[in-house]
């Protein structure tokens, strides 16, 4: 066998082992639910939730405030199952967090509050086409 095939039976061995450790850490998107029950079962490994802020019947976000250092803050979450949870956040507010239309968390539970190492915001498109009512007159 020649040396380059050596080498290249090598180089491709070592992308499979990383290929198979990257998707061992690989995160999944559950619910709130299963988030907790993984949690419960030592899944150290980060969750990501997908959910909307949660707003009161008028379409206002509430739950949503600071630390008094304005360092980290709190939300409240509602997944996909309606299940809501508080969720922390070891920085300041997103800026468009309250203007998100969807919001997906990335992190795990630790006492019964999830907490999130990441916060992924997808806002409103300034693209979305708009009704426009048009009139046309004939004369």
């Amino acid at each position: 066998m020649k040396p380059l095939h050596i080498v290249g039976i090598g180089v491709i061995a070592v992308a499979i082992v990383v290929i198979i450790s990257l998707l061992g850490d690989a995160s999944q998107y559950v619910t709130f639910d299963k988030a907790q029950q993984m949690a419960l079962n030592g899944n150290t490994n980060s969750i990501h939730v997908v959910g909307q802020l949660l707003k009161d019947p008028a379409g206002e976000v509430m739950g949503v405030r600071s630390t008094p250092d304005r360092t980290a803050c709190f939300f409240v979450l509602v997944d996909e199952n309606q299940n809501q949870q508080e969720v922390f956040l070891n920085e300041p507010m997103p800026a468009d967090l309250i203007r998100s239309e969807q919001v997906v968390v990335v992190g795990k539970y630790q006492d019964n509050i999830f907490v999130a190492d990441k916060v992924l915001l997808k806002c409103p498109s300034k693209y979305q086409e708009e009704e426009v009512e048009v009139s046309a007159s004939l004369n």
